[in-house]
């Protein structure tokens, strides 16, 4: 269970060895030390972005926390949004609900969404029959904690999962966040599983980025029927995933082909903008048919008009689109990222079992943090970029 308890314990102190170097770390609250890390202390562009060998250890605070050494971090277009500010006075209430703390209390903030690493310590609620020291282990990493472009990383053991056996920690890194968030939306949200998928017909609207190329081998994998639209380079990938069929975006107004198709059971977006207006009428009517998408205003509604506002807004405008939508017969959704440790660790038995691999499309190492923000903020992705982590030596302050 997630107890929000204190953890009170005697210092630890222990030893960790990168290469050749040695340098002792310590876990307890008594004391701190630092780590190398990238920050940022304002919110801006990639100009923003600062390597610090000072960054604050993580400590264990609650008594279900466990530290954990990151070996890889997978980057993610949220994790460019909130470089820029996006969501930051959700975050903001979500890291401070009694908002005792200052503006601006969150910098330096860390980035980075995904997370392969080693548990280095458990706190004392954490049973050593899921998790102990030494443990392989995968997460998405909730957008208002601090994030894995770090040496370490603390988060709850129910955010935690064990890493696939058949992964590298780069591979590794590549697939939780958009695992979370597709599970949130096909599962939570959409409705589907394993056991009633099959012979769905299920359209992806932007099928080569992470969600995407994550949501086809899953659904592929519970027996549905999957279309997915994407530009004409990425076919390829989209196909050797087990798409059943692919329409090109490039080749012209993509509804217009799509009109053409037979009817699905479920649409997800994520694309967003006008589609909205045409890709309901792509739903089998009066069958239960849902379309979820996960391009939603709720953290710009709040960033503009503060926390109350912001979600009296939101709670109109899906409201009146659900009940516009449900007289002619389908559902409209709203998907969003939710951290599930659960989930991953059924994920993981998928990935060990084949039937889900990690799709990387570029690889960068620690000092070149700023390149690979540029890479997944020019967008048109194939796969997810990873960053490997490393102790930070071969960056400048």
């Amino acid at each position: 269970s997630d107890w929000r308890l204190p953890c009170f314990r005697a210092p630890c102190v222990k030893t960790l060895v990168h290469g050749d170097q040695r340098r002792l770390f310590n876990t307890s609250n008594s004391r701190m030390t630092i780590m190398p890390a990238w920050v940022i202390d304002r919110y801006g562009s990639n100009d923003v972005l600062r390597f610090t060998k000072n960054a604050g250890f993580p400590i264990i605070n609650y008594p279900n926390e466990v530290v954990v050494q990151v070996h890889a971090a997978g980057l993610n277009p949220i994790d460019v949004s909130m470089r820029g500010g996006y969501g930051a006075a959700t975050m903001a209430m979500k890291r401070d609900p009694l908002n005792i703390n200052q503006s601006g209390s969150e910098f330096p903030l860390i980035l980075g969404r995904d997370m392969s690493g080693v548990i280095m310590e458990c706190g004392l609620d954490v049973a050593p029959a899921y998790f102990k020291e030494g443990d392989e282990v995968w997460a998405a990493i909730p957008p208002w904690k601090q994030g894995s472009l770090a040496e370490f990383v603390v988060l709850s053991a129910n955010e935690v999962s064990k890493k696939p056996k058949c992964l590298s920690h780069i591979e590794a890194a590549a697939v939780p966040y958009v695992a979370a968030t597709a599970w949130s939306a096909l599962v939570n949200t959409g409705g589907l599983n394993k056991d009633n998928c099959a012979k769905k017909r299920i359209l992806i609207l932007g099928g080569s980025g992470g969600v995407g190329t994550f949501s086809i081998q899953m659904l592929k994998a519970w027996g549905a029927h999957v279309t997915v639209t994407c530009s004409q380079n990425a076919e390829r990938l989209v196909r050797g995933l087990g798409v059943d069929h692919v329409v090109d975006y490039t080749a012209g107004p993509v509804e217009v082909p799509l009109r053409a198709l037979e009817k699905f059971d479920l649409v997800l977006d994520n694309v967003g903008g006008d589609t909205e207006s045409w890709a309901l009428g792509l739903l089998k009517p009066w069958c239960g048919a849902k379309y979820v998408t996960l391009v939603t205003p709720f953290l710009r509604n709040t960033d503009q008009l503060g926390i109350a506002d912001g979600m009296l807004q939101t709670g109109v405008t899906v409201a009146s689109k659900a009940l516009k939508h449900l007289s002619k017969g389908v559902h409209y959704r709203w998907g969003m990222f939710a951290p599930n440790g659960l989930a991953l660790d059924d994920i993981s038995e998928m990935v060990d079992a084949g039937k889900i691999r990690a799709v990387v499309e570029e690889e960068f190492t620690f000092s070149q943090v700023p390149q690979a923000m540029l890479k997944v903020e020019k967008g048109h992705a194939r796969g997810k970029t990873v960053v490997k982590i490393s102790s930070g030596e071969d960056s400048s302050e």
